[in-house]
């Protein structure tokens, strides 16, 4: 190099920053917190009660919430669980399950249908010329009804639903003197059930209302004096907010065989009007009485 020359300096300039990274930290930071609340959600439902678990359950099966609500309507809305009839007719095959284990079941199987309607399931307790649930003329159980009725009580009590029943007669006049009647003796029939269900297992609030038709709701009414047209009808209602009044049944048979009892007639037109519904302890007024009466009911 010649004397006196200037030195050539090269400078190095640190490179500036990256191009842009396109926020892709954003998305791993979403994925991670939507992961930490799908495991708190997990860990708050494993400590929560069955029904909860059941209720969270049934959001995703029916988001919309269009299924039947059971409960008493008086609890908050986590103690409700969506039902479907296709639940329905689990807690039917249940019923079912625990009416075979009664000791009477086999004599009167052909007595007891059960129905799942609009209302609800349906349970109905249905009567021979010998008197199988009651004796004639009288509003206390016999020996197997009030078996079966405490049977069914003990599975109806471990159910969230609430409970109507009813009592019905045919349409043979009854005379026991003075203006005691078929209303009368159908409610009494339906309270005396009721009284022994609660006495078994039923909640004290569970028996939403005790009903007697008399004969205004034959079961077949080409046939008015049919003994089955006598009967006690327990139904385990949906629990909907509107009142749902009875329909066509869906899938009838009895609990010993498949399909509809033998010689059972479809209900003609609409039913007949009626009185008021009697809550439990009370009375319908009495429907004026034909000339010719017996005494045998």
């Amino acid at each position: 190099m010649a004397e006196g020359a200037r030195p050539i300096i090269i400078i190095k300039r640190g490179g500036g920053h990256g191009g842009h990274h396109g926020g892709a930290w954003k998305v791993a930071y979403a994925d991670f917190v939507t992961a930490m609340m799908a495991l708190f959600i997990v860990l708050w439902l494993l400590n929560t009660s069955k029904q909860i678990q059941e209720a969270v359950g049934g959001y995703f099966k029916d988001p919309t919430g269009t299924s039947k609500m059971v409960g008493n309507g008086q609890k908050g809305a986590a103690d409700n669980i969506a039902v479907s009839k296709d639940d329905m007719n689990k807690i039917k095959d249940a019923m079912q399950q625990a009416m075979r284990k009664a000791a009477v079941f086999d004599k009167f199987k052909d007595q007891i249908e059960m129905t799942v309607t609009s209302e609800g399931l349906r349970i109905e307790l249905l009567e021979t010329a010998a008197g199988a649930f009651f004796e004639s003329g009288d509003a206390n159980p016999t020996s197997g009804g009030r078996e079966l009725l405490m049977k069914l009580s003990e599975e109806l009590g471990k159910l969230p639903n609430q409970v109507s029943i009813e009592g019905h007669t045919d349409a043979k006049p009854f005379a026991r003197g003075g203006a005691y009647g078929n209303w009368e003796l159908s409610t009494e029939r339906g309270n005396a059930a009721r009284r022994l269900m609660q006495q078994s297992g039923l909640g004290p609030k569970q028996v939403t209302q005790v009903r007697g038709f008399a004969d205004q709701r034959l079961r077949k009414p080409a046939a008015p004096e049919d003994p089955s047209n006598r009967r006690i009808s327990v139904i385990v209602l949906y629990q909907t907010p509107e009142a749902a009044g009875p329909a066509p049944a869906a899938g009838t048979g009895t609990v010993g065989g498949a399909g509809q009892a033998a010689g059972t007639a479809p209900a003609a037109g609409p039913p007949k009007p009626e009185a008021a519904p009697a809550k439990a302890g009370e009375q319908q007024k009495p429907a004026a009485l034909p000339a010719k009466a017996s005494a045998h009911k």
